[in-house]
C-alpha cells in the first residue's frame, strides 16, 4: 500500500509535467521554461510530504494527499493552458498550501485544543464572515473580497474552516439537549430557543451573504454545511425542515426585492433568453461541454477562452471541452473518493467532536465541488465559488490545504491500517 500511494503521487506529477510539456511544444520555438523550476519544487515537496505521511511522525492517512495532488496538477496544467500568466502564481500557492498543511499537522494538537472554546470560535466565525459584509470590495460581481494593496483575500474561504470547528464543538457539547425535544411547534420537535439560536444566526448570515454580497455560492455552501452538520449531530429532521423553510423564505423575499437575485434565477431558468448578454457565460459553458462530447477536443485543441473568467468559475467547462465527458467523470469520481475517504476517517474517530470535524471538512470540500460543477452545467444557478484545488485562487488553495491538514491529523488519531 505504501508503494501504491507513492506511485499515485508520481502519476499526479507526471500529469503535471506532461501537460506543461505539451503546452511548451505548442510554443515552439519561443518556449517559456519559467514554470519548470516551480513545478520541480512542488513535485519534490509533494514526495517529501507523502514520505512523511507514510513513515514519519505524522502517521496519517496515505490516500487523501495523492488525491489532492491530482486536483492540483489538473489545475496547474489547465491554468497554463488558459491563462499562462497565472501558472507560476498557482504553483507558488500550491507550494505555500503544502507547507501550511505541514505546519497544521505539526501543530495539530494545539489546533484541536482550540475546539474546547466553542463560543470564541463562534465569535471568530461571525467576525470573519462579517468582515466582507462591512469592508468587502466587489470583484467579479460578488462583494466578497478584502483588498490589501496588490493582494486580495476571500474571508469566506477561511470562515468555512472556523464554521466547521464551531459547529462541531457546539453540536457535540449540546448533542443531548438538541436531540431532546422540550416543546412542539406544529409537527416539529424543538429544544429551548437558546440552544438553537447559534444555528439560526449561522443561517441568517448565509442569507445576508446572498443578499448583500451577491455571493450565492458561499451562501449556499455555508447553508449546506450547517444543515448537514446539524443533522449529523442531532439526527433530528425538524432542524432540516426549519432550515429549508428559512432559506426558502429568504430566497423568496430576495427575489421579490433585489434585481441581482432575479437576474441570477432568470439566467438559470432560461439562459437562451439573453444568450449574448447576462447569460453569455452560461451559454458558452454549455457550448463547451457540447463541443467536448465524450472524448474531448484534445488538450490545447479547444476554444475555452471564449468563456470569460474561464480560469476561475468555469475551469470545469474548459476541462469538459478539451478532456470530454471522460475527463470530467474521472475528476468527479476522485472527488467522490476523497469524500468517501474523509467519511471513513470521521466514522473511525473515537470522539463525537472529531467525528463531526472530519465529516464537516469532507462535506465542505465535496459540497463546494458539487455546487460549482452543478452551476456551470446549469443544474443549479451559477455561483462564484472555486473548484477546490483546481480553480485559480490563493485563498481557496491555502484554506483547502488547512482543511486537508486537519483531516489528516484526525486520521492520525485512528490509524486506518490500510497501508
Amino acid at each position: 500500500m505504501k508503494t501504491k500511494s507513492l506511485l499515485l503521487v508520481a502519476v499526479d506529477f507526471l500529469i503535471m509535467f506532461a501537460g506543461l510539456g505539451i503546452i511548451m511544444l505548442n510554443q515552439y520555438p519561443k518556449i517559456d521554461y519559467s514554470p519548470v523550476p516551480w513545478a520541480l519544487g512542488a513535485a519534490g515537496l509533494g514526495f517529501v510530504i507523502q514520505l512523511l505521511l507514510i513513515r514519519g511522525r505524522f502517521n496519517s492517512d496515505i490516500w487523501i494527499f495523492p488525491m489532492v495532488l491530482f486536483f492540483s496538477s489538473i489545475g496547474v496544467i489547465m491554468l497554463a493552458r488558459l491563462k499562462p500568466v497565472l501558472c507560476i502564481p498557482q504553483l507558488r500557492w500550491l507550494i505555500i498550501g503544502m507547507l501550511v498543511m505541514v505546519v497544521v499537522l505539526y501543530f495539530s494538537r494545539q489546533l484541536k485544543n482550540m475546539m474546547r472554546y466553542q463560543y470564541i470560535l463562534g465569535l471568530c466565525t461571525l467576525v470573519v464572515l462579517c468582515l466582507s459584509l462591512v469592508f468587502g470590495v466587489e470583484i467579479g460581481g460578488s462583494k466578497n473580497w478584502l483588498v490589501f494593496g496588490p493582494f486580495s483575500v476571500q474571508p469566506s474561504e477561511f470562515g468555512k474552516i472556523l464554521l466547521v470547528m464551531f459547529l462541531a464543538a457546539f453540536l457535540s457539547d449540546h448533542k443531548d439537549m438538541l436531540a431532546e425535544a422540550r416543546r412542539k411547534l406544529l409537527f416539529l420537535d424543538l429544544p429551548p430557543l437558546r440552544f438553537i439560536a447559534p444555528l439560526l444566526v449561522i443561517w441568517g448570515i448565509a442569507i445576508l451573504m446572498f443578499v448583500i454580497q451577491r455571493d450565492l455560492g458561499s451562501a449556499l455552501l455555508f447553508f449546506c454545511m450547517a444543515v448537514f452538520m446539524t443533522y449529523m449531530g442531532t439526527g433530528s429532521k425538524s432542524y432540516v425542515f426549519i432550515a429549508l423553510c428559512f432559506i426558502t423564505m429568504g430566497a423568496s423575499v430576495s427575489y421579490a426585492f433585489f434585481s441581482h437575485v432575479q437576474v441570477r434565477f432568470n439566467i438559470w431558468l432560461d439562459p437562451w433568453a439573453d444568450a449574448v448578454g447576462q447569460a453569455y457565460q452560461v451559454v458558452q459553458s454549455l457550448f463547451s461541454f457540447a463541443a467536448g462530447g465524450v472524448w474531448g477536443t484534445g488538450f490545447t485543441h479547444g476554444h475555452p477562452g471564449l468563456i470569460p473568467e474561464v480560469h476561475t468559475d468555469f475551469i470545469f467547462s474548459a476541462i469538459g471541452e478539451e478532456l470530454g465527458l471522460l475527463g470530467c467523470t474521472v475528476i468527479m469520481i476522485v472527488y467522490v473518493l476523497f469524500f468517501y475517504r474523509g467519511i471513513i476517517i470521521a466514522l473511525r474517530c473515537k470522539k463525537d467532536l472529531y467525528t463531526l470535524v472530519a465529516a464537516g471538512f469532507s462535506i465542505a470540500l465535496f459540497t463546494q465541488a458539487f455546487i460549482i460543477i452543478a452551476g456551470v452545467t446549469k443544474f443549479l444557478p451559477l455561483t462564484g465559488i472555486t473548484l477546490p484545488f483546481i480553480s485559480y485562487g490563493g485563498s481557496s488553495m491555502v484554506s483547502g490545504f488547512i482543511m486537508v491538514g486537519l483531516l489528516l491529523s484526525l486520521s492520525k488519531e485512528t490509524y486506518l491500517g490500510t497501508r
